[in-house]
């Protein structure tokens, strides 16, 4: 099964070899046995039912929430050669009944439906007479009514165990906790289900999360370094949304606004738009983004907080699938916090729930006012360990200074009880500053003890402090009244001396370390800017004529791999990864003549051998796969493997961080490699043993690994 599996990557699919742990999660669904797989997003979830689907005989059934997914979905599959359907609502009567005919003909692999239609008695009795032999639910986590995304439908799809005995399922989520994954697997029934935990770290990302200032400003200075690229900017209001939009397009920056309130066929033009057109940019609410399947969104921008971690790590990792660098940034303020309290505590549900959503927000707020490795915190939230610090966030890069803050943070306090716990950030920063204006004279205030106290500080570093206070649930926003600042209960061991506190220090606007662009900014090098046109212009001309998104045709990352590998001819071609057989057919001819056509950008400078060995390491050590990392340093695979080898034979690099190598396959290499007496064979008396599951590259890396261990050997 591994074999043909192996094949059907390549030809159907352009791949040469799977990710984590697709091979065992296909083999568990190929064998007809339950799964639920946790995988983030970009990591290749789809591929685990649809791989299984081409290889099964009859029908894979899909459970999908939105319409938009399902579209995107059977157009990637209708690209590839792969026949597949989507019914839904948006589909005439005749289209449907054309659907059903080929249903029955067995004329159709893969067919996607909303939880909603699915649990509709005429279907699931359409559905017995079918021959189906895999269900696939996708964004699993919707079951949980603990969750961010719920949706009541997808709580009748326990009864498919009961319906179908004998079919396996595959739940697939890129976000649940602990508790949600024993939610989905109690709803579900996937009680003999094997989970299939992946690392929730998105290597490719960058995060960076800064305090507001003034935001517009500030989102300009963000969107001025990535000019043309497609992005997403969530805002907490529908009125922010369109404000924002607005302002945008004003600027001459293309953004589309999106939000419930909108027509139905202005969201959805807007979507489509969004998902066809090169270099938007969309301002939209919350409502938009679950199975947005565009891989080549090169940033997510939060103008405001999100209300949990889980949200935010879901639509931040909608930027980057495609693998390639992307952007995560995020500005917030108190007057966030203040908005998300006021929704949660005018939501409905009981008061469990209500605290629940408040742990989620102050851990929200503590990754915001972390001062460790972003990622690391991030990861920490899901129950993983980072060792090190990635080296890809703003905290890894900048130069985060802490000071003490227990007095000045003793002098707010007091100045919050003194005033009696009713006023926001700026009276009471007028007040320790000793500004006697009306307000504070209309109130008697200025004859308070804690008048003029805190002189010492300037009014941007007493809202950093108060922020800081409200992210460590030392002093609460009151919800009921007007925003007042509150004490909490955890604040008196502060107040009476018994703990010191240490607080990040913000920089001031006029002190702001000088913009950095971060890898996702330059992508491409000014010298490759006319052939990476030349391959978008073609990319998007093919997909206007086959009606489908550019990254259908071929993904940011495929075309990248293009330009850096020049092909020669169709052998070549279909050696990119990401170029199918039916892909080659119909495209490659096309592409080669573009590559023919404009002159080849000249050679980079090459960096000397140390340094690349020491941004390898780096890489390698924050998470990246050696296909990442050859992206991101713009070299080839084959020399990628041979820095690592170098950087594990000298020390510098283990084999653990350089290779996520399954235990049973890195047992078999050291093995064959050990079989012997005395010197280690080369690499290429064992290389057939083990080709072509693995790379050349990794085999070195091996070796290396096992001189080092005794001594030298060679």
């Amino acid at each position: 099964m591994h074999n043909q599996a192996l094949q059907t990557l390549k030809s159907v699919f352009g791949y040469d070899a799977f990710r984590g742990q697709q091979a065992a999660i296909i083999e568990r669904i190929c064998t007809g046995n339950d799964a639920l797989v946790l995988m983030p997003t970009g990591g290749g979830k789809s591929l685990c039912y649809q791989l299984p689907a081409v290889l099964l005989d009859g029908l894979t059934v899909v459970v999908s929430p939105l319409i938009a997914l399902m579209q995107d979905q059977v157009a990637s599959l209708e690209e590839l050669g792969v026949s597949a359907a989507a019914l839904n609502s948006s589909l005439s009567h005749d289209e449907q009944r054309d659907i059903a005919d080929r249903l029955r003909r067995n004329e159709i692999k893969l067919l996607y439906l909303a939880p909603e239609r699915l649990v509709q008695p005429r279907m699931l009795a359409f559905l017995q007479h079918l021959p189906i032999r895999l269900f696939a639910i996708d964004e699993a986590h919707c079951v949980s009514q603990w969750g961010h995304d719920f949706r009541p439908e997808y709580l009748q799809l326990g009864q498919l165990a009961e319906l179908f005995p004998k079919v396996p399922r595959i739940a697939l989520t890129a976000t649940a906790d602990k508790r949600t994954r024993e939610e989905i697997i109690q709803r579900l029934h996937l009680q003999q289900a094997e989970c299939f935990l992946s690392s929730f770290d998105r290597p490719n990302i960058f995060y960076r999360i800064t305090p507001k200032d003034n935001p517009r400003k500030q989102l300009l200075d963000f969107l001025a370094q990535r000019k043309g690229d497609a992005g997403i900017i969530y805002c907490l209001s529908r009125k922010s949304v369109e404000s924002t939009a607005e302002f945008l397009s004003g600027k001459g920056i293309p953004a589309l606004p999106y939000h419930a309130g909108l027509d139905n066929t202005m969201r959805a033009d807007n979507q489509k738009r969004f998902l066809n057109e090169e270099g938007l940019i969309m301002v939209a609410t919350i409502a938009f983004g679950m199975g947005i399947d565009k891989s080549n969104v090169r940033f997510v921008a939060h103008l405001d907080l999100p209300k949990s971690l889980e949200a935010y790590y879901q639509e931040t990792g909608r930027a980057g699938r495609d693998g390639l660098p992307a952007d995560a940034w995020m500005v917030y303020g108190l007057q966030d916090v203040l908005l998300l309290k006021q929704m949660l505590s005018n939501s409905e549900g009981d008061e469990r729930h209500k605290r629940v959503e408040q742990h989620k927000l102050e851990a929200m707020l503590a990754l915001c006012e972390e001062t460790r490795c972003r990622r690391q915190a991030l990861l920490a939230y899901f129950d993983e360990d980072l060792p090190q610090p990635c080296g890809h966030c703003d905290n890894c890069i900048d130069t985060i200074e802490t000071w003490d803050g227990t007095d000045a943070a003793r002098q707010a306090l007091s100045a919050i009880h003194r005033t009696g716990q009713r006023y926001g950030v700026g009276y009471l920063t007028d007040v320790l500053m000793g500004r006697e204006n009306d307000r504070v004279r209309a109130l008697g205030h200025q004859h308070l003890s804690v008048f003029g106290i805190g002189k010492a500080l300037n009014e941007h570093q007493w809202r950093s402090l108060f922020r800081q206070l409200v992210a460590r649930s030392l002093i609460d926003v009151d919800v009921e009244g007007f925003g007042g600042l509150r004490l909490s209960e955890t604040c008196r061991p502060l107040l009476r001396g018994e703990t010191t506190l240490l607080l990040r220090r913000d920089l001031t606007p006029q002190t702001k370390a000088p913009r950095s662009a971060s890898q996702a900014s330059q992508l491409v090098r000014a010298d490759e800017r006319e052939m990476w046109e030349a391959l978008r212009t073609l990319r998007r001309q093919l997909a206007e004529e086959h009606s489908v998104p550019p990254y259908v045709i071929f993904p940011d990352s495929t075309l990248l791999e293009m330009l850096r590998e020049q092909p020669e001819d169709l052998d070549d071609m279909g050696e990119i990864s990401g170029v199918g057989a039916r892909k080659l057919e119909r495209y490659g001819a096309a592409f080669l003549r573009v590559l023919n056509q404009v002159e080849a950008p000249a050679a980079k400078p090459t960096p000397n051998s140390q340094d690349l060995r020491h941004e390898l390491v780096t890489l390698a050590r924050s998470g990246m796969t050696p296909e990442q990392i050859s992206q991101q340093m713009q070299c080839s695979l084959k020399n990628v493997y041979s820095l690592m080898a170098q950087a594990i034979s000298g020390g510098l690099l283990s084999l653990e961080d350089a290779l996520d190598l399954p235990e049973e396959l890195l047992g078999n290499i050291q093995d064959a490699f050990l079989e012997g007496d005395g010197e280690l064979p080369s690499v290429a008396s064992i290389a057939e043993q083990f080709t072509p599951q693995v790379e050349e590259g990794v085999l070195y890396c091996v070796r290396a690994a096992l001189q080092a261990e005794f001594g030298g050997i060679a």
